[in-house]
């Protein structure tokens, strides 16, 4: 099966020194986006899920497809990023295609990722971390390598419907253990956790933005961690066929 990529810039494409002759299209643009989608058969879209509507609008009829979506449309506080995959869920569901959206939790082992490497360079600056709630929300973050495996399993896959299917790490953990799993694998200090309440928290947020030795932490990220985000991945497992890594084996193949 030939692969084409679609990009927006082909300078950019060249860069990363990846095989393909790229297709230039932007997904805002109708015109341009069914050009490059042109013959596709399976089509893997990698923008973010509220463009799923003119993804299939512009594809080809007999196309399957794999879309990437978030678990964050599983939040009680959504926001415009949550709203968008809950939009472009509905719109796929909806379509009478064929393929499924991959709902992802927490991605984290890709080059320049802004979870747990920007988890890393915090607690090289902060003595202390301060989270609400000791940090006992769950998480249960999933290893870039992983994500690909299930999207390369996600096109191999024979879909009779328009499907969502969440993808997670092995298991969920305290929010508390992810900062001293990170901070091991990174060979800093254990870090010292202290409880603060969430509405002093998201109040000094903002103030981070004026401190350059810090990364800048936004409110509604400090809400988010005294929600549980963990899912069962039966699922994942029959259907893929992927057994995700550990965390400890995940954080281990980071260059820090």
């Amino acid at each position: 099966m030939a692969i084409v990529p679609v990009v927006r810039r082909a300078d950019r494409w060249a860069a990363i020194g990846l095989p393909g002759e790229p297709r230039i299209a932007d997904v805002t643009d109708a015109s341009s986006l069914q050009a490059a989608l042109a013959g596709a058969k399976k089509i893997v879209s990698c923008v973010h899920a509220r463009h799923a509507g003119a993804i299939l609008a512009a594809a080809p009829a007999e196309a399957a497809f794999v879309f990437l979506g978030s678990t964050r449309k599983f939040t009680r506080w959504p926001d415009a990023h949550g709203l968008g995959v809950i939009a472009g869920e509905a719109a796929f569901l909806a379509s009478g295609r064929r393929g499924v959206m991959l709902h992802p939790t927490m991605i984290y082992g890709a080059q320049g990722e802004d979870n747990v490497q920007r988890l890393a360079a915090l607690l090289k600056k902060l003595p202390l971390v301060p989270l609400p709630e000791r940090g006992r929300a769950q998480v249960q973050p999933i290893h870039q390598d992983d994500v690909t495996a299930c999207i390369v399993a996600a096109l191999a896959g024979e879909w009779q419907r328009a499907e969502a299917l969440v993808i997670a790490g092995p298991e969920p953990m305290a929010y508390a253990d992810l900062v001293r799993a990170v901070a091991r694998a990174a060979g800093l200090r254990a870090p010292r956790i202290v409880n603060l309440p969430v509405g002093l928290l998201r109040a000094a947020a903002p103030m981070t933005r004026f401190l350059p030795l810090l990364p800048r932490i936004r409110q509604d990220e400090i809400r988010r961690l005294t929600e549980d985000k963990a899912f069962a991945i039966d699922a994942m497992r029959a259907r893929l066929g992927v057994a995700p890594r550990s965390l400890e084996e995940g954080l281990g193949n980071i260059k820090w």
